[in-house]
């Protein structure tokens, strides 16, 4: 019987083109809308926030998208990342699964946000941007897009939610030092932020909020500036595709296949990353064998189990076009969790279109059992993980214990998409017992949903 626990792939086996699932849907995503007209967005109407090559990539069609030659060379550093067999954790569990976990806290920044970082700063430099901005949660996507900005020579300018800001101090010290400008959001910079702090002036910020502050710094620039995005849109997991196709090369090296596959949802994009390469296999019929998909979201700001579907902003001053995506309402607050990255209202209109289509299975869990998952997961296999990815931990443990409990030996795949080394600080309230449970309130569930803008015909 085999003991092997690693499975890496040589750099020559580095997938050369990314996956875009929207060529295999069997019905179309639908369109995004223009909020003034109600008529489906153009090139045009995206040209002020984004480079040409990028908004290409947004509505393409086409199956796979060549991974440009300099992006691949980035890519190198760390990639292939490694694929683990988590045999210490079987046993510890007890469970006849076999469990394998996919590590990309091996990136430079010590998680999957890199992967379309990188191609993202790549397409600004080409297309002559002097100046990107961006917003960030609990800062893997900020430090990433920092280190991407200092590989291609861009400024880049972060906004970070101010809880996160606050209890992740190592993160934005992470951005300066890679030569980024990060402020808490909301700010007094832009109109966005001083709204928001004129409604409440101990707001503690959100996604949405934050990518309000950085669209409105870069459309009010004098210098020629871009927007990037680290999650929810289409190119931007469809960047994230090489962690799922490098996977399914890995488990080849292993000889299995999934049976279940289990991965974190906040915007969408570690999921879509590792799960859009095999659900594009069952839609061509080329799955080896049916398999589940599991999505696991924060109680505390639930878009799939509890958002409706439907068009809303991306932000929260409207300054986005609507897209069609399971959302809580633009204007919902979440309270402060530790895992700031999946503090978002809305989820990626690729994801929502997969679970309206019978493809996902979404389930929300508390932070505190997920770090309890979390602790258990570093103690047997040495990483500890990000609050966000604790999430993941959670839902994969959860399967490996159905199958305990039937003594079937399915096999897990999940998605463990950083480390949570510059996460101490939540840590240490969970291990003095100083973590609690945030619920969101109904009525302002109730009234955020109220606000999201009426659309004919959705």
């Amino acid at each position: 019987m085999s003991s092997q626990i690693k499975y890496v792939l040589d750099e020559k086996d580095m997938p050369t083109h990314w996956y875009n699932i929207q060529a295999d849907l069997p019905k179309p995503l639908p369109p995004v809308l223009h909020p003034g007209t109600m008529k489906p967005v153009t090139p045009a109407d995206l040209a002020p926030l984004f480079p040409e090559e990028i908004i290409k990539q947004e509505v393409s069609l086409e199956r796979y998208i060549e991974i440009p030659d300099e992006v691949q060379q980035v890519y190198k550093q760390w990639r292939p990342s490694p694929l683990y067999r988590a045999r210490n954790l079987e046993k510890a569990l007890g469970t006849p699964a076999k469990i394998f976990y996919k590590y990309e806290g091996v990136s430079p920044t010590g998680s999957h946000k890199p992967n379309t970082a990188v191609p993202q700063a790549y397409y600004n430099k080409l297309a002559g941007t002097k100046r990107i901005t961006t917003e960030t949660g609990a800062g893997q996507w900020g430090s990433s897009l920092a280190f991407a900005g200092a590989a291609f020579g861009i400024p880049v300018e972060v906004y970070q939610v101010k809880i996160s800001y606050e209890t992740k101090p190592y993160r934005s010290i992470f951005m300066e030092s890679f030569g980024a400008k990060c402020t808490p959001s909301p700010s007094t910079t832009t109109e966005s932020g001083r709204a928001a702090l004129a409604r409440d002036p101990k707001c503690a910020g959100s996604l949405g909020l934050a990518i309000s502050e950085a669209v409105e710094s870069c459309v009010k620039s004098d210098v020629p500036s871009k927007y990037c995005l680290g999650s929810v849109l289409n190119h931007v997991l469809m960047h994230q595709t090489i962690v799922g196709l490098e996977s399914i090369k890995q488990l080849e090296l292993a000889g299995e296949y999934p049976d279940v596959i289990v991965a974190c949802t906040g915007g969408g994009s570690n999921f879509g990353g590792m799960c859009f390469p095999f659900i594009g296999q069952k839609f061509r019929g080329e799955a080896k064998k049916p398999f589940k998909v599991v999505a696991v979201e924060p109680a505390a700001c639930p878009s799939l189990t509890r958002g409706k579907y439907m068009y809303d902003y991306g932000d929260t001053a409207g300054l986005t076009p609507l897209v069609k995506s399971h959302t809580l309402g633009h204007l919902f607050m979440p309270p402060p969790d530790h895992a700031g990255g999946l503090r978002y209202h809305a989820m990626a209109p690729l994801i929502s279109h997969l679970v309206e289509l019978g493809e996902v299975e979404p389930v929300a869990y508390h932070q505190t059992e997920c770090f309890d998952a979390g602790l258990l997961f570093a103690k047997a296999e040495g990483i500890l993980p990000a609050p966000e990815a604790n999430h993941a931990i959670k839902g994969m443990i959860v399967e490996a214990l159905k199958c305990k409990e039937s003594g079937e030996s399915k096999v897990i795949l999940v998605n463990l998409c950083g480390h949570g080394f510059l996460d101490m600080p939540a840590y240490q309230k969970y291990n003095k017992g100083e973590m609690q449970d945030n619920d969101f309130k109904e009525q302002d569930l109730a009234m955020a949903l109220a606000a999201v803008p009426a659309v004919p015909d959705q």
